[in-house]
């Protein structure tokens, strides 16, 4: 017997012919024939498949006639996929007979609702009863009559004899959304879609299955009756409600916001909004919009409205009389790109200020959030494995939590979780580490040191060593996979310092060459805020200003010549009477920033307060002159999500009275302090940036609405260089290279001598480790999706959905102090206190007392009340007791 050589596998076929109605078509291997028939031009009917959703074959409206060994036979499109040499004909007499007959069958019990139904004029079931049905039903008996609507949710309401069974709801909210809280229920003739009893559909998800719904089963209620479809006008823009950056188009009647709908943005949303983002356009067409200009003649007289001319001239005449360093910027976080770039030239080009920070004092640092290498959201949700380190995405970046919770159970991408509580993620994470507030960095180091091969044999960080094994164990696997490990960094606990997790970041990255980081960013567009150079050290183009001197030099003239404060750092310098003129960009700082006394503190003893805004907050009540600005859906422009992709806003309404865009109102000042910067138009500013600033060489306006560009640019751009938005220049210079640069300077800037400016990395950190104390409990306190905040206020349907401010303990802390659930008692810090009813919940470790941020108490002070951020940063950590009441 003599051994043959076996013959070479041919290779495997990228691509199939398939043959639909007579044309020859390409299709991928794996690929469904409804997905690939609509993919090449042929549209098949369906109502239950959904591109972003398990096929279920529910309601056989997308039978073809598909080629097999017995001839042509009926088969769901849906449920099929592409074959070599398949043959289907979507046209058949068999194929319209089958159509006619499910169509016949859903109409039995459906009511003739259409004149009066939300749906109507843009719904599947209506147009495709007109395109394939029957044109007559033989069905002429008394339709099934139900209670209708009945509200399964705040936001919600369901028409039960509408529904046709499609299943789109309920596995959405089961496969994607992780909330299984609608369900068929009953058997039979009987099955409808409902809730469970006194269980409402209490999603942050929700109004994605209104959406998807291919009928007027499921409506929200604050569209029902609105407008009709054919009313409506539409433009595409960006959701700013968080710092993802969903794709949306919004809808308007008779110049007001009526809805917002999810786009299929691929790298980022898929289709998916969470409900905030869905329906907090409600703020934009409030009755307490600010709508003209308003000014206090002094200091504790009630505010008169004022034209814009007498205004700004009051603006320009308090801040020409005041030295650079007396002047601070705070905010600025949810505005435009445009408007952004535009307040830094104001700021550090003509008043030559670097007091400049887009945070509150609840985020990172500029180095932490832009030094470290970037990740997208694809590279998260297609990692070897995914490190949480931030917040509770599902409070906080819902629609991340989406994307990560479909890689978690999908793709089966490991998730090392570290949080000092529960989170929405929990549940998807392979390893858990519940480490003491202010400890993360030694329970990550500890974790890495078991992913070495160091056994963890003792409780480190009032961490079980079988957790921190565990975790070792995962990104152990992952180091060696050689796929990359996505860290998402973000401050989880307002009451920490924000370099404990920092230096957890920067213990992963020195572990592995392979580790990216995608920023958990708690406002919309901070990522544009820290490109446009809103932060003090830094200018535009992710530069320091030892770096981007000599560039900005050259376009702007001189800059500051000092590095300036953060914004904790500019309210203690107001409170300490050295910065006498504070400018809020947007900005609430007595209920956003960490530290509500030092705020108070700051705003009283400032001379001079100018808010910029769109609606009244706590802040602005303060302000000397109050501005107003164009909000969202108003104004045209650009913004930056978390990963660094620049999309396009677009306006839809006419802002309310005579309120402004904020690069107008910028450059107006500007104007009066003697620069004019020349825009004439927001176009202006956006070629601007793209020819001035170092990262955003390549994001002109033409770029980004070029076709295949809807779902944005990440910058920078590879291999685009500096220079004027024109064609075919040869005077633009090459992006910087990155350099390793510290932004904490302290001393006066000298000039640079590059040419171009180096972009920034983080500099390596040292937290404080808080010694343990079994007297007091270790505060925990982050932001929620419905909150006190101006815009959930300000939009009814949302508004409600605030709860009730409570301080959660774990069952066996309550009982040691001798307390109950149920009870109020005086959550009380070294700064102040709150009264707080205590809410028992075992999730939570021992020695942990969480407070979410910005929830509404008797006294109207969030959280921030208890911290005193002087304190925290040596601590590491805010410590608080509880108080009876009585006592």
């Amino acid at each position: 017997m003599t051994d043959t050589a076996a013959a070479p596998e041919a290779p495997k076929k990228t691509t199939m012919t398939v043959t639909i109605d007579g044309k020859p078509m390409e299709a991928n291997p794996g690929e469904l024939l409804i997905a690939a028939a609509e993919r090449t031009g042929t549209y098949i009917p369906r109502f239950c498949w959904h591109p972003r959703m398990r096929e279920v074959g529910m309601c056989r409206m997308c039978l073809v006639e598909v080629s097999g060994p017995r001839g042509m036979s009926l088969q769901p499109a849906c449920m099929m996929p592409c074959a070599d040499g398949m043959v289907v004909d979507t046209q058949s007499a068999t194929v319209k007979k089958a159509q006619d007959g499910v169509l016949e069958f859903l109409l039995i019990n459906h009511p003739l609702d259409c004149p009066v139904c939300d749906k109507g004029g843009e719904c599947p079931l209506q147009d495709q009863t007109l395109t394939f049905g029957p044109g007559e039903s033989r069905f002429v008996e008394e339709k099934r009559h139900n209670e209708k609507p009945i509200p399964i949710s705040d936001l919600v309401l369901l028409d039960r004899e509408r529904c046709i069974l499609c299943d789109r709801c309920t596995r959405f909210s089961k496969e994607v959304a992780g909330d299984p809280l609608i369900h068929f229920i009953n058997r039979g003739n009987t099955t409808e879609v409902n809730t469970f009893p006194d269980d409402p559909f209490a999603s942050y998800f929700s109004g994605n299955v209104v959406q998807i719904c291919p009928v007027g089963a499921l409506t929200a209620s604050p569209y029902r009756f609105a407008a009709r479809p054919w009313d409506l006008d539409q433009v595409e823009s960006t959701c700013t409600s968080c710092a993802v950056g969903c794709r949306v188009v919004v809808q308007s009647s008779g110049d007001e916001i009526t809805r917002l709908q999810g786009v299929d943005s691929e790298p980022v949303n898929w289709g998916w909004l969470c409900d905030k983002g869905r329906f907090d356009f409600e703020s934009i067409s409030s009755p307490s919009r600010l709508s003209a200009p308003v000014v206090r003649a002094a200091r504790g007289t009630a505010p008169e409205k004022a034209s814009w001319s007498a205004s700004t001239a009051r603006v320009a005449n308090a801040l020409r009389a005041y030295e650079s360093s007396q002047i601070g910027f705070i905010g600025g976080a949810r505005l435009t790109n445009e408007d952004q770039y535009a307040y830094v030239r104001l700021a550090k080009q003509v008043l030559k200020t670097d007091h400049v920070d887009a945070q509150l004092g609840d985020g990172l640092t500029a180095d932490a959030w832009l030094g470290f290498a970037p990740a997208t959201i694809n590279d998260m949700a297609n990692a070897g494995a995914i490190v949480l380190l931030g917040p509770d995405l599902k409070e906080e970046l819902p629609v991340l939590f989406l994307r990560l919770r479909d890689a978690a159970t999908t793709k089966k991408v490991p998730v090392v979780e570290f949080s000092a509580t529960p989170t929405g993620s929990t549940p998807y994470a392979s390893a858990s580490v519940r480490y003491r507030p202010g400890e993360v960095a030694v329970a990550v180091k500890a974790a890495l040191g078991a992913a070495g091969g160091t056994d963890v044999d003792r409780q480190i960080a009032g961490v079980e060593a079988e957790s921190l094994n565990a975790a070792g164990a995962v990104l152990a696997k992952a180091m060696a996979s050689g796929k990359k490990i996505v860290v998402v960094l973000g401050r989880a606990s307002i009451a920490e310092p924000g370099n404990a997790m920092v230096e957890a970041a920067l213990a992963l990255r020195d572990a592995s060459t392979d580790v990216l980081v995608l920023p958990a960013m708690r406002r919309a567009n901070l990522r544009g805020a820290l490109d446009m150079g809103m932060a003090p050290g830094m200018l535009p183009g992710r530069t320091t200003h030892n770096d981007g001197a000599s560039w900005f030099a050259a376009h702007w003239g001189a800059g500051p010549a000092f590095v300036g404060l953060d914004t904790l750092g500019m309210l203690r310098a107001a409170a300490d009477g050295q910065i006498k003129a504070l400018v809020l960009l947007g900005a609430d700082p007595l209920t956003d920033c960490a530290d509500r006394a030092l705020a108070e503190a700051a705003l009283s003893r400032a001379e001079f307060v100018l808010a910029i805004d769109t609606l009244p907050n706590a802040s602005n009540a303060h302000a000397d002159v109050i501005l107003p600005a164009a909000g969202y859906g108003e104004k045209n422009g650009t913004t930056t999500n978390l990963e660094g992709r620049v999309t396009v806003l677009s306006s839809k309404v006419t802002a309310p009275g005579t309120a402004r865009p904020d690069w107008m109102i910028a450059s107006e000042l500007a104007l009066l302090l003697g620069t004019d910067f020349g825009y004439e138009c927001v176009a202006d500013v956006t070629a601007d940036i793209a020819a001035v600033v170092p990262t955003h060489a390549g994001a002109t306006m033409a770029a980004l609405t070029a076709a295949g560009n809807a779902d944005g640019i990440v910058v920078p751009v590879p291999g685009v260089a500096l220079g004027p938005e024109t064609e075919g220049t040869e005077t633009g210079r090459t992006k910087p290279d990155v350099a390793e640069i510290d932004v904490a300077e302290t001393e006066d800037v000298s000039p640079a001598t590059m040419a171009t400016p180096r972009q920034v990395r983080v500099r390596s950190v040292e937290g404080v480790v808080p010694q343990p104390d079994s007297y007091s409990l270790r505060l925990v306190t982050s932001r929620v999706l419905y909150d006190q905040g101006t815009i959930v206020q300000a939009s009814p349907s949302l508004a409600t959905l605030a709860r009730p401010a409570v301080v959660k303990l774990h069952s066996g802390e309550i009982e040691r102090h001798a307390m109950h659930p149920g009870d109020t008692v005086r959550v009380v810090s070294q700064t102040g206190e709150l009264a707080l009813m205590i809410e028992a919940d075992d999730r939570l470790p021992r020695g942990i007392a969480f407070v979410a941020w910005n929830q509404g108490t008797e006294t109207a002070a969030g959280a921030n009340v208890l911290i005193d951020t002087a304190t925290v940063s040596v601590d590491g950590v805010t410590k608080v007791r509880l108080e009876s009441q009585r006592g």
